[in-house]
């Protein structure tokens, strides 16, 4: 229940802070942290959470970190149901908290006929400068191969393990400099999924590509570190 928990308030904050940043701080006229600001709050919020619990659960807050790590030989399969429905409770539990912040606001609405409605993701024309379903897909697919790779390399245990939160919250960081404009940036299901949420509309029914692409990136790279990158010595130690 303690790792349960972690996950929890891990994707929590990663939801609250990362989406937080673009919904309430992005766009603010002449004082918004735009794109750069929003990607380095994503990093962050990894970061942070690292350090705070990832003692404790490993630090995923995100669906395909788990099957990333499971593909990778790093975490059983008998936990990812239990650490994904954590993770999707603790984001939309955050998205709920930003809703009711910003419905605090006079004229407040989620015009989901916008892209990146609510911080959601989306492709086609729901993409934030208007890339396929095709580019979508394989930026997320990309993105989060990487991103995996970074993580199971950073956390092996022949690594400097304790800079490991940072690399990841600086990778996280870099992929949302990058694909911001894509599609919004996923690479997190359980992130998509609770924007979408709220949002509704057209951001809904896309949701299956912020499912879809991010899980297999993710197992892909669990099984290329496993098989052609991890350090053969740690099999036999």
């Amino acid at each position: 229940m303690k790792k349960l928990l972690a996950e929890f308030f891990g994707t929590y904050w990663l939801v609250f802070g990362g989406c937080g940043s673009a919904i309430f701080a992005a766009g603010i006229p002449d004082l918004g942290i735009g794109f750069t600001g929003v990607s380095l709050a994503f990093g962050l919020t990894v970061l942070t959470m690292i350090y705070a619990v990832g003692h404790i659960s490993g630090g995923h807050f995100n669906p395909a970190v788990s099957f990333g790590l499971w593909a990778g030989g790093r975490f059983p399969a008998k936990e990812l149901l239990p650490y994904i429905i954590a993770q999707c409770l603790g984001a939309i539990a955050a998205a709920g908290s930003l809703f009711a912040i910003a419905s605090g606001k006079a004229g407040f609405t989620i015009d989901n006929t916008k892209a990146g409605a609510f911080a959601s993701n989306g492709y086609g024309a729901f993409s934030p400068d208007g890339y396929s379903i095709q580019s979508a897909f394989m930026a997320e697919f990309v993105l989060t191969l990487f991103f995996l790779l970074v993580i199971l390399g950073a956390t092996d245990k022949f690594a400097k393990g304790k800079f490991a939160g940072i690399a990841i919250g600086l990778a996280l960081t870099l992929i949302h400099l990058i694909s911001i404009p894509i599609t919004n940036t996923s690479v997190n299901p359980a992130r998509s999924l609770s924007q979408a949420l709220f949002a509704g509309g057209e951001p809904l029914s896309q949701l299956w590509l912020f499912w879809v692409a991010p899980i297999l990136g993710a197992v892909v790279a669990g099984f290329i570190y496993k098989k052609l990158l991890q350090n053969l010595k740690e099999l036999e130690v």
